[in-house]
């Protein structure tokens, strides 16, 4: 493999930007079309919905984010194997685009197939995502060769385009899609979508060179066969455990964060108020606030743990404070539905809300050292595909999880008391297993092996693992084995 020499832009090279923008415009789409797809199906078919009740929507929608956050395992393996990330790339982007479009085709052109042409639009963007997903963010350390200081900063500077995009798709997209039309706003997606696909086939050859046109498996040493035939350590048997233990773990925290795109996205359009100053604020605003905070509160944690030094919390005592900020944003919003009394006429102050998203977005960035840098740090080499697997289908499992729990809010009258008590289960759940975690800290750190003292002790590698936690979320790595 060859380095692009196309020059550099801010100390980098210039296909950084490239993957940045790239990126950017997939995520700009995906997070715009997520805002838009449970408000479109519980809304009314006067209103150009579907008529659905909240418990279908929501049931559609686990399913949804469940495919996609497995597709990229075989996105991955297709690429590894068979047609390289570039071209796995090129492909995911317009089955992607088409499937956004075919969200956008209007009712009236295939009356009586609206329900088919809708899932052929899932399908094709589940499809879209696999391909797509697993392999941008694979390019990015390519660029650099082994022990690259620049390297760590690049994937902050990528990390931010995955935010960015976030960001700025509801308020574009939702706005469309909501006040306007939905057809527009999937439509929209698209359109970003193929911003994003234009970049690639335009300027990849210039600034990425031959980077990841060869599948990666061709690459193989033959030292890392060897280690794949060996049988296990002790050590290694001990640092698997705490890879299945964590990912276990992690459900129950991704089960209550994932509320955001379902009950949390019917809160904010049926109990919410909504005006401000003589403007009703669009209810898919509120998917930007994940991602502001992000952007805006990573660097404040990052300088708060370099700060501490040697006390630094442990990762696993990061996941149990992560647990923490999780119940405490279900418990501000069981404070909203007290305030309702149980009565669905009465809407609530959009800061309960507000204020859910940023005790969540603080459990999330506490979360930035665990994700799929544990199963990267810990897993043998011989297991590393099977691990993260593991990981991505423990990831699935919670989206499925987080739509069965939010489906008990039922309809009418009872919605507001539902919710009541859906939002108390998860906060104290969220508190127990934050205390099962704290007491087996010093336990799981022991499995670990020393491989826990592998700390960042400088500003610059902690912004960037603190940015890293949406690509965590997502279930997104550089390296894959």
């Amino acid at each position: 493999m060859t380095q692009p020499n196309a020059g550099t832009l801010f100390g980098h090279p210039k296909g950084l930007f490239l993957l940045f923008g790239t990126e950017m415009w997939e995520r700009f789409g995906y997070y715009g079309m997520r805002a838009l797809l449970v408000l479109y199906l519980v809304a009314s078919v006067q209103d150009g919905g579907f008529g659905w009740t909240t418990s279908e929507a929501l049931g559609l929608y686990g399913s949804f984010t469940m495919a996609v956050y497995l597709t990229p395992m075989i996105g991955g393996w297709l690429a590894d194997n068979f047609i390289g990330q570039r071209k796995a790339i090129i492909y995911g982007g317009i089955i992607f685009a088409l499937g956004y479009f075919t969200l956008g085709i209007p009712k009236s052109m295939i009356v009586g197939m609206e329900e088919t042409v809708f899932y052929i639009g899932l399908a094709l963007i589940v499809i879209g995502n696999g391909l797509f997903k697993a392999n941008v963010s694979s390019l990015v350390g390519e660029l650099y060769q082994e022990g690259d200081h620049r390297r760590d900063g690049a994937f902050t500077i990528f990390y931010m385009g995955i935010n960015l995009g976030a960001f700025l798709s509801p308020f574009i997209v939702g706005t469309l899609g909501e006040e306007v039309n939905w057809h527009y706003g999937f439509i929209a997606a698209g359109v970003g979508m193929l911003i994003g696909l234009a970049l690639q086939l335009t300027l990849a050859n210039k600034y990425l060179g031959d980077i990841g046109v060869v599948p990666s498996a061709k690459k193989v040493t033959e030292h890392k066969e060897d280690l794949k035939a060996r049988a296990l350590t002790k050590e290694e048997k001990d640092r698997t455990k705490v890879i299945l233990i964590m990912s276990v773990f992690s459900v129950i925290f991704w089960a209550g964060f994932e509320q955001a795109g379902g009950l949390f996205n019917i809160y904010a359009s049926q109990f919410t108020d909504r005006n401000f100053m003589g403007f009703e604020v669009p209810a898919t605003w509120f998917q930007s606030l994940n991602a502001m905070f992000i952007i805006l509160l990573a660097p404040v944690i990052a300088s708060i743990w370099v700060g501490m030094g040697s006390k630094e919390p442990t990762s696993p005592k990061k996941f149990a404070l992560a647990m923490v900020f999780l119940a405490l944003g279900f418990f501000v919003m069981v404070g909203a539905t007290m305030v309702q009394g149980g009565d669905v006429t009465i809407k609530v102050s959009m800061l309960f809300l507000v204020f859910a998203y940023l005790f969540h977005t603080l459990g999330e960035l506490c979360l930035s050292p665990i994700g799929l840098s544990l199963v990267s740090k810990l897993a043998p080499v011989k297991f590393t595909s099977l691990l993260m697997g593991a990981w991505f289908f423990f990831t699935a499992l919670s989206n499925k999880l987080a739509a069965f729990i939010g489906q008990f809010v039922g309809e009418g009258e009872e919605q507001v008391a539902n919710a009541g008590n859906i939002f108390m289960s998860v906060g104290v759940a969220a508190l127990v297993t934050a205390l099962i975690i704290f007491l087996s800290a010093n336990k799981l750190v022991e499995w670990m092996h020393g491989a826990e003292g592998d700390q960042h002790s400088d500003i610059d590698s902690k912004l960037e693992e603190e940015l890293s936690v949406t690509a965590t979320h997502e279930g997104v790595s550089e390296t894959r084995s």
